[in-house]
């Protein structure tokens, strides 16, 4: 089990500080910066490359979201799911404080600003109500479990399964970046919620809520279609 926690630690770790610290670095630096298509390609390729990594040792998780969906789905131990929170949101807010840092070392620097943070009203990117940001959340969060699912199945291509997770999780960003900033991992939405001069503290609870429905919802539908014994 330490091996697993450790695994899920880095994990979504280097989620957090490959995905956020491509957004509060890269995406606005002038003639240069990546901006959202790069920052959804970032997240994408963090979860690819440590599910190639690690995902032998945990399972690759990296989200809290995603550990629900696949323990409703039959795939995960329900004893491990708290254990498992716990090393993802400890994760989280280590990349937070190592970005962070960085961060605070711009010779002009003011304030971490949203932090890449995610949010909905006038923390929303477009300034998009809570209700869209609630729908989408969720229904992003219960695809991304239906195609974690789908691509770890026995039935799949062996072996091509970070890659299918992680493009799907590019693809979630460029749909959402403009809506909710894109969680759909509590984990990462709490590490820089906590540095954020903004109210995605206050609106934390969104980015828990949404993203377990929808892995819940995900797990659920993978077992209805699933023909997996």
């Amino acid at each position: 089990m330490s091996s697993k926690l450790l695994a899920e630690f880095f994990g979504t770790f280097w989620l957090v500080l490959g995905g956020c610290g491509s957004a509060v670095l890269a995406a606005g630096v002038a003639d240069v910066g990546i901006g959202w298509l790069g920052v959804a390609f970032a997240f994408g390729l963090t979860v690819l490359t440590m599910a190639f990594a690690v995902g032998h040792i945990s399972g690759g998780h990296f989200n809290p979201a995603v550990s629900l969906g696949l323990m409703i789905a039959g795939r995960f131990e329900g004893k491990d799911l708290l254990p498992y929170w716990v090393a993802q949101v400890i994760g989280a807010i280590a990349a937070a404080t190592v970005l962070y840092v960085i961060v605070s070392g711009a010779p002009d620097f003011a304030g971490v600003g949203s932090f890449a943070s995610n949010g909905y009203g006038s923390a929303s990117p477009g300034g998009y109500s809570l209700m869209s940001a609630l729908v989408i959340e969720i229904v992003l969060t219960a695809f991304f479990l239906f195609i974690i699912l789908g691509a770890t199945s026995s039935g799949a291509p062996a072996g091509f399964a970070p890659i299918a997770i992680g493009l799907a999780l590019t693809l979630i960003h460029l749909i959402s970046i403009p809506v909710t900033n894109t969680s759909v991992n509590p984990a990462r939405s709490t590490g820089v919620a906590l540095f954020a001069d903004s109210p995605a503290l206050a609106q934390l609870w969104m980015f828990w809520v949404a993203p377990l429905i929808g892995g819940a919802i995900g797990g659920l539908v993978w077992k209805l279609v699933s023909t997996e014994d």
